[in-house]
């Protein structure tokens, strides 16, 4: 049996995999690949390539993409989109951060000095 880290239901789990095709994904999110593509033009995700060079999507990215048309459907341009995109992401990610190193204080805090 192969190790647990390579068994292909870990994938199943795995928010990066890249499980999707751009027709799954445009599908998914109710748009089209060209809007896919346009992402991948602003720099808001980068596909991995397939062997054969199909772009291939992950849940995380289709999630991102899908925050992307939200904003677009509302009336953002999409440069404006996908910057307000990587910006929320970057406060998420700081805000976690913060929360754990809060988190490392209290524990430290309530530890008796030696």
């Amino acid at each position: 049996m192969p190790p647990a880290a390579s068994r292909p239901v870990d994938n199943l789990d795995d928010d990066d995999y890249p499980a999707y095709t751009m027709g799954r994904a445009a599908e998914i999110l109710g748009t089209t690949p060209a809007f896919l593509r346009s992402l991948g033009e602003h720099r808001l995700i980068t596909p991995l390539r397939s062997e054969g060079g199909h772009r291939r999507y992950s849940r995380y990215q289709l999630r991102i993409a899908a925050r992307a048309r939200e904003l677009v459907d509302q009336g953002t341009p999409i440069e404006a989109a996908c910057r307000i995109v990587v910006l929320e992401d970057q406060l998420e990610e700081a805000q976690r951060i913060n929360e754990q190193l809060r988190t490392q204080g209290r524990e430290n805090r309530s530890k008796p000095s030696t």
